[in-house]
C-alpha cells in the first residue's frame, strides 16, 4: 500500500516588521518570526520604509521598494539571513 503525503508549500498572508522582529502570519496558520538583524537592510531602514512592504508570488515573499529587500518566507522558515555584500561594505567604510 502506498501512501501520498501532499506537500503544501509555506505562503504568507501577512506580516509585521517590529523594532526587533519580522513576525509572518502562514496561510495555514502558523505564525514564525525571525529577527529583525536578519535584514541588514531592514535593520537600517527607517519605520516609515519597513512598513512599506508587498507580499509577493501568492504568498511566497515579501518585497519592501523603497530599500529594495526581498525575504522569501522558506529563508525565515530554514534560517538563511542576508549577508551584506562585499560592495556594499566597501561603499559603507
Amino acid at each position: 500500500m502506498s501512501t501520498v503525503v501532499n506537500i503544501i508549500e509555506p505562503r504568507l498572508l501577512t506580516i509585521k516588521v517590529t523594532e526587533d522582529e519580522i513576525i509572518a502570519y502562514l496561510v495555514d496558520g502558523r505564525t514564525i518570526s525571525v529577527p529583525l538583524i536578519w535584514s541588514w537592510r531592514l535593520s537600517e531602514a527607517t519605520e516609515k520604509q519597513r512598513q512599506n512592504f508587498e507580499i509577493i508570488g501568492d504568498g511566497q515573499g515579501v518585497h519592501w521598494s523603497d530599500i529594495d529587500e526581498d525575504i522569501s518566507i522558506d529563508g525565515m522558515l530554514y534560517g538563511s539571513p542576508a549577508h551584506r555584500s562585499h560592495n556594499h561594505a566597501k561603499q559603507a567604510a
